[in-house]
C-alpha cells in the first residue's frame, strides 16, 4: 500500500514536515507495512525553504541580514539538493513574525533584509532562487530590496530615500548603474499564491496592510506611495508593473522583483509539485492524505489542499484531508476531489488547546481515518 502524506504547515503550531511525520504515525498504527512518502508542501510563506530542502536533500545555512525594522538577525535559506538553487522566504528577514505587535507599522518596515539574502546568495555564484514571499511586515514595494542591491531610490535633493512605505512618496527617481550586472542574468522564481494588484481597493496596502498595523488613514498614505512608486518604475525603469496580478504580494513586493530583477511570479504550489514531482507519486498511490491549519471555502482558490485535491483526481485516488479548522462553505472541496474532511478535535475545545496538542491530535485523527479505510478496503 503506497501512501502519499502532502500537507501544509498548521501556522503558528506546525512546519509541514512536522505535520507530515505526525500523520505518518498515525497511519503506521495501521498500517506498519506502508510505504509512505512524506511530502511537505508550502505556498511561498513559512516553511518554504525547509519543504523544498526536505524534499530534495537539500542543505539549511545561516546568513547575516536585518530584519524589518533594520535590526541585525541571523536568517536560514536553503540550497536544493542538486546544489545549484538556493531558497529564500522573505518571512526570514521581512517577516510580520520578526515584528513585536506593538511596533508593527508598514510605515516603517522594510524588504532590505530581504535584499541583502538575495545579494548575498548572487555573490555565492548561484544563477537561480526560488523565492517565497509571504508572511510580510512590509508594505514598500520592495524598494528596501532594490537599495540592498544597490539601486539609487532618490528625492528631488538627490538624497537617498528612507527606509519604509511612508518614504514612497517623496521618491523623484531610481539609479540603476551601480548594481551588479549579474543581477539580472539570476533566474529569480517567486513563489505567490496571490493575485492582487499593486494599488486599489483590491491592493497592497488595502488588503494586507491592516494585518500589519495600519488604520485607515495609514493605508490611504501606503497605497499613494505605491502608486507613485510605480510610476517612478515606470518613468525610469521602462517597466509597467502596477496592474500585474500578484504585484501586491508581500506589500506590493512582487511588483518590487518584476521592476528591479527578471523575476516571474508562479504559484508556490506549482513550484514545490514539479521539484518533488507529486503529480507522479500521486498517480501510483492508494490513498493521498493532506492538511492544513484551516480548511474552508477560501481552499479552494490557491491553497494546498485544493492543489493536491486537482492532482488526485486526475487519477481517481482518495484524497483525505485534516484540519486544526474546519470553516463554512468546504462542500465546493469534494468536487475538486478532496473525499473527506476531518477536524482534528476530539471534542470541544479552546484553539489554543489545540495548538498546543495539534501533534497528538494528527497523529490519532489519522490512526482513526486509516482503521475506517482499512476495513472499507478489505470489505
Amino acid at each position: 500500500m503506497l501512501i502519499v502524506i502532502a500537507p501544509d504547515s498548521f501556522k503558528e503550531c506546525l512546519t509541514s514536515t512536522e505535520v507530515a511525520e505526525s500523520i505518518a504515525q498515525g497511519v503506521l498504527r495501521v498500517a506498519p507495512d506502508a510505504e509512505i512518502y512524506k511530502i511537505p508542501m508550502a505556498d511561498g510563506g513559512e516553511g518554504t525553504v525547509e519543504a523544498l530542502v526536505a524534499a530534495t536533500d537539500g542543505q539549511i545555512h545561516e546568513v547575516q541580514t536585518l530584519d524589518p525594522l533594520m535590526r541585525p538577525i541571523t536568517a536560514k535559506y536553503g540550497v536544493l539538493g542538486n546544489g545549484e538553487v538556493a531558497v529564500i522566504e522573505m518571512a526570514a528577514a521581512s517577516g510580520l513574525a520578526l515584528v513585536e505587535p506593538d511596533n508593527r507599522n508598514p510605515l516603517k518596515t522594510s524588504t532590505y533584509g530581504t535584499g541583502l539574502m538575495i545579494k548575498h546568495v548572487l555573490e555565492q555564484g548561484f544563477k537561480r532562487i526560488i523565492l517565497g514571499i509571504g508572511g510580510s511586515a512590509t508594505n514598500d514595494g520592495g524598494a528596501g530590496m532594490a537599495q540592498a542591491l544597490g539601486f539609487r531610490l532618490f528625492d528631488g535633493k538627490e538624497i537617498e530615500i528612507c527606509q519604509g512605505g511612508e518614504n514612497l512618496a517623496s521618491l523623484a527617481g531610481i539609479d540603476s548603474s551601480h548594481v551588479n550586472p549579474r543581477l539580472f542574468e539570476l533566474l529569480i522564481s517567486v513563489a505567490c499564491d496571490v493575485t492582487n494588484p499593486l494599488c486599489g481597493p483590491n491592493g497592497a496596502s488595502a488588503v494586507y496592510g491592516p494585518q500589519k498595523g495600519a488604520n485607515n488613514q495609514m493605508v490611504a498614505q501606503l497605497d499613494s506611495g505605491l502608486l507613485h512608486f510605480a510610476e517612478i518604475i515606470k518613468k525610469d525603469l521602462d517597466r509597467d508593473v502596477a496592474d500585474i496580478p500578484g504585484a501586491g504580494a508581500a506589500g506590493g513586493l512582487g511588483a518590487g522583483l518584476l521592476a528591479f530583477t527578471n523575476a516571474t511570479l508562479t504559484p508556490g504550489f506549482q513550484i514545490i509539485s514539479a521539484l518533488t514531482n507529486l503529480e507522479k507519486i500521486i498517480s501510483n498511490s492508494d490513498l493521498v492524505f493532506t492538511a492544513e491549519g484551516k480548511i474552508d471555502h477560501q481552499t479552494q482558490f490557491g491553497k494546498t489542499p485544493a492543489g493536491i485535491a486537482r492532482l488526485a483526481q486526475k487519477y481517481n485516488k482518495p484524497v483525505i484531508a485534516l484540519a486544526g479548522i474546519v470553516g463554512a462553505g468546504t462542500d465546493d472541496l469534494h468536487e475538486l476531489g478532496i473525499t473527506a474532511i476531518f477536524s482534528i478535535a476530539n471534542g470541544p475545545i479552546s484553539l489554543e488547546e489545540s495548538m498546543a496538542n495539534a501533534a497528538s491530535l494528527l497523529v490519532r485523527k489519522a490512526e482513526q481515518v486509516m482503521r475506517l479505510y482499512i476495513m472499507r478496503r478489505g470489505s
